[in-house]
């Protein structure tokens, strides 16, 4: 490879990191509420109302099963509303962001569910309410879940990421598909799938050894 496809390497390195992190920040701040609500509102939980559970629960079902092609060029609009353009690193976050909070939600909601329930008892029998619950029983308890959770959230965003290079969001992808595919350059689609593969073992190391931390067990 020449210095300058090189370059345009790093930069769109950095450009995927910028999107996957960004997005997968964004998803973790929403989505990890949302998984709560959709356990404590459950039948049994800790606040149950099953109309906001139900709804709350369409609406998630309704955003994870629209493919991320299809969700990227709907939401164009509102992408161009946020940053001010549908083309780049910075609008490509809009639509990652969307699509990763309710799938990071459910993946939240899984860990959640295995807290054991005598603990959550015992804190209310000593009167604990709601938010000491949350913040003292389900969310430490569930952490290494939710830690090996955002793990796969952001491996899979980074897969996604690609994929919004498609419509110029710019990052590996995109390189990929203008230089390798387009222009027939092998080792630059070699170089890009060699790079991939290391951000997402990279990726998925952190995160096991820091959930081998968090584990109590």
């Amino acid at each position: 490879m020449t210095p300058i496809m090189v370059e345009l390497l790093l930069r769109s390195l950095w450009e995927t990191v910028l999107m996957t992190v960004a997005s997968g920040v964004i998803s973790l701040v929403a989505g990890l509420p949302l998984g709560l609500a959709l356990v404590v509102t459950a039948r049994g939980g800790i606040a149950e109302n099953l109309w906001i559970n139900r709804g709350l629960g369409a609406v998630i079902n309704g955003f994870r099963s629209v493919p991320f092609i299809i969700l990227l060029v709907a939401l164009i609009p509102l992408t161009r509303l946020i940053v001010g353009t549908a083309l780049g690193t910075w609008a490509a976050i809009v639509p990652l962001a969307i699509a990763a909070t309710p799938y990071y939600a459910r993946i939240a909601e899984v860990s959640l569910r295995e807290v054991d329930r005598g603990l959550i008892d015992a804190v209310r029998a000593m009167g604990g309410n709601r938010w000491t619950i949350i913040r003292e029983v389900l969310v430490p308890e569930a952490l290494p879940g939710i830690v090996a959770g955002f793990t796969v959230t952001l491996v899979t965003l980074i897969g996604a990421s690609a994929m919004a290079g498609a419509i110029g969001a710019g990052g590996l992808g995109d390189l990929a598909i203008r230089y390798g595919y387009q222009r027939f350059e092998t080792s630059v689609m070699i170089a890009v799938v060699a790079v991939l593969i290391v951000l997402v073992c990279g990726i998925q190391w952190i995160g096991d050894r820091l959930v081998a931390r968090l584990d109590r067990r």
